[in-house]
């Protein structure tokens, strides 16, 4: 992990779902009792994902628990969440969702100094069977470790 970059989240499920072809770092906005819920580790990524409206990236399906102490400063947890970036970066990342089997998917959520910043992957889905496939080479490559490990002992 670079230096001075502190993980929140992270959204294992994407890698698991989607074969991640670029990574983009985007800003947030956010209110202020949701980057106090943040920095508790209240946020859950796990079914989120990011749509182009008018011009402008939305992340939704990303839940910030609510803050205890926010009281009435509380915002709707699943909520729609503007994420910053350039215009001409969210044109070029549009005409590529609109080919078919892309999507934007958050993937890191993450501190950059005081800044939250959201790691945003531009992924192809996965069939099943490829989903099995990377299972089975991942199983592999365990049983592989653990009888070089008992090799060398």
């Amino acid at each position: 992990m670079p230096e001075g970059r502190k993980q929140v989240a992270e959204n294992r499920k994407a890698r698991h779902d989607y074969y991640i072809e670029d990574r983009y770092e985007a800003g947030i906005e956010l209110a202020g009792v949701e980057v106090k819920s943040i920095r508790l580790g209240a946020v859950n990524l796990k079914d989120s994902f990011c749509v182009v409206q008018d011009g402008e990236l939305f992340v939704h399906g990303m839940h910030i628990s609510p803050y205890k102490q926010g009281n009435i400063f509380n915002k709707e947890p699943a909520r729609p969440r503007r994420l910053l970036m350039h215009k001409r970066e969210i044109v070029r990342l549009y005409g590529r969702i609109k080919q078919d089997g892309y999507a934007l998917i958050p993937t890191v959520l993450y501190f950059k100094g005081p800044r939250v910043k959201l790691e945003v992957a531009l992924c192809k889905g996965k069939k099943l069977y490829d989903k099995r496939a990377a299972e089975e080479e991942r199983s592999t490559r365990r049983t592989l470790q653990h009888m070089i490990k008992e090799k060398n002992r």
